[in-house]
């Protein structure tokens, strides 16, 4: 009926509290009205408008109810700060914070919007909502209709999926530019949002990128939240069911297997039940995927991740593991999701030291390339990386050999010290000599062929395919600013770099055998210089033919002659030691002498 008021249902799982009591607020932030809320089991039921801004106090027995504080709905699909938000007045218990804590704006579900896996195979584009095109000339800059803009060209290079950093709302008084410390699971940061609308944007968002034929996964984190320690600050689950949300050791302390303060219990059914809520919200806006932050501390219950794969396969979704966490490390088969897609540190080290040209890297290469067979029972289940948002950039990777974190407030001991980099010669990206310019080249070119020819799915990171930097920094988690944000005047100086990644991903994609479900077998064979490959301790070369390529890869600083051990005819499709166009040229060149001088440092692709 035209003009009827849509209803909202608010349910808390609150059982050790006496009381809990609904508080709307006007949209000053004024209290209007307090509603004891109705206890049915151990749950909390109340109603409000659509539309409504409203808080939650409980009142009861246990180390975390404080009736000072007025806390967030878990379950908030919205969520509004007041002008006078104040994160430290919530560390300090028996402190009132009535109008200056996130409080819930009620929102009445929306339909289910449809997903779409892409016609191509999966090829990853890791990118930030703000930080992608922060730095463009645009009005909505930042935002998620800016981001639409982007999928156009990223369609164009090849990309099949974007996997966006986590769109948790989160607190925007702490610290947190990547939006690793979420306070609402299924609520959209409303600071992503051009209009008023945040989840409206995503699915928008979502239904553009279906058009492109690129899929959307987000970053989901559900092994802690911004409540920290028993230190920080009381916002929502900790005011609610403390012991029933966050893992507690035998002493009484929050378990920080996350390195944040707190660690979500998910053994406990009300955890997992928020969890699933939270996916079921992020599907109905049509998401595709799900990148897990921290699995592993999911995994601790096994029970629970065959709960989500049920859940997964139920709802049409892919998920994705970060296999490891502070204390525990599950990359490949230790880890109970066997359908789940994992981020292979293991391609990320190995493929960056072969690189860097280390000694006794060949039979590790071999193994990652080949969708590494030691760890997966299914290549593809293995995303292939050598940076993320965590780390180095890929130019970072060969203009610095070591990290350069002071901005980071941690007087620069945060982050990894050992990346597997080098500088080329030159440390950083200020006055570098022209030949040093031009091995960096040849060297991000190396590394993306690595990438983009390995068995499995590969992932980059957003910008890497023009050169970004974060001059040298290598955990700017916290920085919101030009340190974290693409740099589109990078564009020009490597836009032979940006069509190079494009031609070498429209090679991949030319060639299925680079993402078939099945093991290559024996339809890989292995080549050196003349003969079989050298696996020795100081070898730094390999060659290798699957399908219609042979590829030739060469990491010492001379250059070798290679016979081309497989029958043709060849063409030449990449030489990453040739100045562009010449490096990925629009026709590939007949190959007419069955031997071929790698030059140093280089890969090269050939195609019958």
């Amino acid at each position: 009926m035209s003009g009827s008021v849509v209803v909202v249902r608010v349910v808390v799982h609150a059982p050790s509290a006496t009381s809990v009591t609904l508080v709307v607020f006007d949209h000053d932030d004024r209290v209007v009205e307090r509603r004891a809320m109705r206890r049915e089991g151990d749950e909390w039921i109340g109603e409000v408008a659509d539309g409504t801004v409203y808080g939650i106090v409980a009142d009861g027995d246990g180390p975390g109810f404080d009736a000072s504080k007025v806390l967030l709905d878990p379950r908030a699909l919205e969520v509004r700060f007041p002008a006078g938000h104040d994160r430290d007045l919530a560390r300090r218990r028996g402190a009132p914070n009535e109008g200056c804590s996130p409080l819930a704006i009620a929102r009445a579900p929306g339909g289910v919007r449809p997903r779409r896996w892409s016609t191509r195979a999966p090829v990853v584009y890791e990118a930030h909502v703000r930080g992608l095109t922060r730095r463009r000339a645009r009005d909505e800059a930042g935002t998620f209709p800016a981001l639409i803009d982007e999928l156009a060209r990223l369609a164009r290079l090849g990309f099949s999926v974007i996997e966006l950093l986590p769109v948790h709302q989160f607190d925007p008084a702490e610290p947190n530019y990547w939006g690793y410390q979420p306070l609402a699971f299924g609520a959209v940061h409303r600071q992503y949002a051009a209009g008023v609308d945040a989840a409206a944007e995503l699915a928008e968002v979502v239904a553009a990128a279906h058009e492109h034929l690129i899929e959307v996964w987000l970053d989901v984190v559900f092994n802690h939240t911004t409540e920290e320690d028993e230190h920080g600050p009381t916002y929502t689950l900790r005011g609610l069911a403390d012991d029933m949300y966050y893992a507690r050791h035998s002493d009484g302390r929050y378990v920080d297997d996350s390195g944040c303060g707190n660690t979500i219990d998910v053994s406990s059914a009300p955890a997992q039940e928020l969890i699933v809520w939270a996916l079921d919200r992020f599907a109905d806006l049509g998401v595709d995927g799900f990148r897990f932050d921290l699995a592993t501390i999911l995994a601790r219950h096994p029970p629970f991740i065959d709960r989500l794969s049920e859940w997964a396969s139920r709802r049409g979704v892919r998920m994705v593991a970060e296999p490891w966490d502070i204390t525990t490390y599950m990359t490949g088969r230790s880890f109970p999701g066997r359908d789940w897609m994992q981020w292979n540190d293991r391609f990320r080290d190995d493929v960056r030291r072969f690189v860097r040209g280390d000694d006794g890297m060949v039979a590790a290469l071999q193994l990652r390339l080949s969708g590494s067979p030691d760890l997966f029972d299914h290549p593809m289940r293995s995303v292939n990386y050598v940076t993320a948002h965590d780390g180095f950039t890929m130019y970072d990777l060969v203009a610095y050999d070591r990290k350069r974190n002071d901005a980071n407030g941690h007087g620069g001991a945060d982050g990894a010290a050992e990346n597997w980099s080098w500088n080329c010669g030159w440390e950083g990206d200020d006055g570098v000599p022209d030949d040093v310019a031009g091995l960096r080249a040849r060297q991000l070119r190396n590394a993306w062929c690595l990438v983009a020819l390995a068995h499995g799915v590969p992932m980059a990171v957003a910008g890497d395919e023009i050169g970004r930097t974060q001059r040298g920094n290598n955990n700017a988690y916290r920085l919101d600013d030009e340190t974290s944000w693409v740099d589109w005047g990078r564009a020009e100086r490597f836009g032979d770099l940006e069509r190079f990644v494009g031609r070498l991903l429209a090679l991949r994609h030319r060639h299925p055998v680079l993402a078939q479900d099945d093991w290559w077998g024996d339809a890989i064979t292995w080549f050196g210089t003349d003969a079989g490959p050298d696996v020795s301790h100081h070898s730094r070369s390999v060659a290798w033919c699957v399908g219609d390529l042979y590829v030739m890869v060469n990491a010492w600083s001379e250059p070798l002659e290679l016979t081309v051990q497989a029958h043709g005819p060849w063409r030449r499709a990449v030489d990453t030691s040739r100045p562009p166009p010449d490096d990925i040229p629009d026709t590939p060149a007949p190959l007419d002498d069955a031997r071929y001088r790698v030059a140093p440092r280089s890969v090269v692709v050939l195609e019958r």
